[in-house]
């Protein structure tokens, strides 16, 4: 299936795998600010696939289709990176919110609940969920950080000038921690990143799921990921 490919056609893979393209930029779009336009995403994965087409090595194990998924998603999140979108409000905000969710579960040897991390921050649950909101986008990007920390891409060796041995098992132990981390996550925390990150429903579709909003969905799913963030404070 991938012969022609694998011998070096990257027009045949755009010819073929555009339509991936389109879906992960159309996925990753409802994550992000209404001044984020679809056609950049779109053109910055078109790059990534264009760079997993000249990469891939069928021998790793991984299809091309994976392969080239990574790579479409790490173009598009470096393009969103550049343009320096998130107001530092939001980032600050966001580490506020993940060090009191690590308080109250340091004093309390559970999961934090919503109106508990709003009175550790001082304010109402409204004000609460009103930064939760404003955190959306980034936390999308932290958590895919997060899922692709140390790690090499399926179907590529690492470069003979990256870190050795040392850093593979450190990013192993990252990748296991993180692994018990999500797995620990309140049950409606992890079936919202679930559905999302692994079966690739957009938010509308989550909260037809669970029978919420859609933005309570975009709520509970930057929760998570600075529930992740404050769970795994030490790797930082």
């Amino acid at each position: 299936m991938y012969n022609q490919l694998e011998t070096g056609s990257p027009v045949h893979a755009v010819e073929k795998y555009a339509p991936l393209v389109k879906r992960i930029a159309h996925h990753m779009l409802a994550r992000l600010p209404s001044s984020v336009i679809l056609e950049d995403l779109i053109q910055s994965g078109m790059i990534g696939l264009l760079e997993a087409a000249r990469k891939y090595d069928p021998s790793k194990g991984a299809s091309f289709e994976t392969y080239a998924g990574i790579r479409i998603r790490g173009a598009i999140i470096d393009e969103v990176r550049r343009g320096d979108w998130t107001p530092r409000s939001v980032h600050r905000n966001g580490r506020r919110i993940a060090e009191c969710i690590q308080a109250v579960e340091a004093r309390t040897g559970r999961d934090a609940q919503d109106a508990e991390v709003a009175r550790e921050l001082g304010v109402s649950l409204q004000e609460y969920y009103a930064l939760l909101k404003d955190s959306a986008g980034s936390r999308l990007f932290s958590f895919d950080e997060l899922q692709e920390a140390g790690e090499n891409s399926p179907g590529e060796e690492v470069p003979s000038g990256e870190p050795g041995p040392e850093r593979g098992h450190e990013s192993a132990a990252f990748q296991q921690a993180l692994a018990q981390a999500i797995s620990q996550l309140p049950e409606r925390e992890r079936l919202v990143l679930s559905l999302y990150y692994d079966e690739e429903l957009n938010l509308k579709e989550i909260g037809g799921v669970l029978g919420v909003s859609e933005s309570r969905v975009s709520q509970i799913h930057s929760q998570a990921a600075l529930r992740l963030r404050s769970r795994l404070a030490t790797w930082r």
